[in-house]
């Protein structure tokens, strides 16, 4: 993957704070060179740096309001199938595979209980999902982030009068 470098990171933190900002703008906030700033811009989306635009929509918005975790044990030799049928889940917002005893935790959305109900045994008869258990989310307390990931990594500019340190 790619390393980002402080120029990224300026860039990426004033991207975070206004994503539809002009490569102008940018260039007026950074100090950085129209081109810079464009290629950069490419190769991050060349390189898929960043998240689809449409996980911006809440799902509120969309009517699914109801947000749960649903963890599914499965048999291995089916992971494979049972992806591709919670690809086809559409209230299925993202699933990762943890270390530990569960094989795949899934973000779901739903309407109301029922409909979570729903979806949860839709998930359930994927192929190879031998057993889900389900959470429900009551509100989020911090939501997706990266600022200050960024930010942590920016270099922190020297004091006057210091040498700088030699590695």
């Amino acid at each position: 993957m790619y390393q980002l470098d402080d120029i990224d990171r300026r860039l990426l933190l004033e991207l975070d704070a206004d994503p539809r900002m002009t490569v102008l703008s940018l260039s007026e906030r950074t100090g950085l060179a129209r081109g810079t700033i464009q290629a950069r811009l490419e190769r991050y989306r060349a390189d898929g740096l960043f998240r689809l635009t449409s996980s911006l929509i809440p799902p509120a918005a969309l009517g699914r309001g109801l947000h749960a975790t649903v963890a599914a044990e499965l048999d291995q030799h089916q992971l494979d199938a049972a992806v591709e049928a919670l690809r086809r889940i559409p209230e299925v917002l993202e699933c990762h595979a943890p270390a530990g005893d569960i094989d795949l935790l899934c973000h779901v959305v739903a309407r109301d209980p029922d409909d979570l109900y729903r979806v949860a045994e839709e998930i359930r008869l994927c192929p190879g999902i031998t057993r889900t258990s389900t959470s429900v989310y009551l509100r989020e307390v911090i939501g997706y982030r990266v600022r200050p990931l960024l930010r942590a990594g920016l270099a922190r500019p020297r004091r006057a009068g210091r040498p700088a340190a030699r590695g």
